[in-house]
């Protein structure tokens, strides 16, 4: 098993995106060996969202102490990144840019992780629709945009999490859109949509639950 060792530290880096630079959170796994790679998508730049969200680096630590390197990009247009926000229309390509990044920086490592928050839920499901069963391990969405955008149905293991008092997405649009797929959805009562004052519970629900996937 693993052992556990001093607490990693976001590092920035640059890459080349399809639209210019991208400008990245990097945050090493926890463990010595890594066993994964997980992405982490920000929410809706259009209204404040960035690679320094909250939530964000609460999915980042999270799968970083269970052995994940954490690759948090900010999207076409967002803090130094190149580009123009596209509504996700093009934010997967940027993704997709971060993880070619992160296979070769780590190639040795199979796992990947697609994680959002809000809009990043819908870039990560995009891109998810590119990518085969062999290539991802998981998706974790938390508050999924689903009543914004044209979003697409995700795989049935896909931990979803939302708050019961979320503002900005309603849990019935959430319920709506999981109903069709069969999907289980992982309420938090008395939450809103930026779990203020709950992130470490949110920490704990994720860390728990993908735990129980061994």
């Amino acid at each position: 098993m693993n052992a556990p060792r001093k607490a990693p530290t976001f590092e920035p880096f640059e890459i080349a995106g399809p639209a210019g630079m991208l400008e990245c959170l990097y945050l090493p796994a926890a463990t010595d060996t890594p066993r994964g790679i997980v992405l982490v998508a920000h929410p809706n730049p259009t209204e404040g969202g960035t690679f320094t969200n909250k939530v964000v680096h609460t999915l980042a630590k999270t799968l970083s102490r269970l052995g994940y390197a954490a690759y948090c990009p900010n999207l076409r247009g967002v803090g130094r990144s190149a580009g123009t926000h596209s509504r996700g229309e093009h934010e997967p390509d940027d993704m997709a840019a971060v993880l070619a990044h992160a296979r070769a920086a780590h190639p040795a490592i199979t796992r990947v992780v697609l994680a959002g928050f809000s809009f990043g839920t819908l870039v990560q499901s995009r891109l998810r629709q590119r990518l085969t069963d062999a290539e991802v391990e998981g998706m974790i969405l938390i508050g999924p945009a689903v009543s914004r955008y044209d979003f697409p149905a995700v795989p049935p293991d896909t931990l979803v999490i939302h708050g019961e008092e979320d503002e900005v997405i309603a849990l019935a649009a959430v319920l709506d859109w999981a109903r069709p797929q069969q999907l289980p959805i992982l309420v938090v009562p008395g939450v809103g949509h930026f779990f203020h004052g709950r992130l470490g519970q949110l920490g704990q629900l994720v860390e728990a639950q993908w735990k129980l996937r061994g």
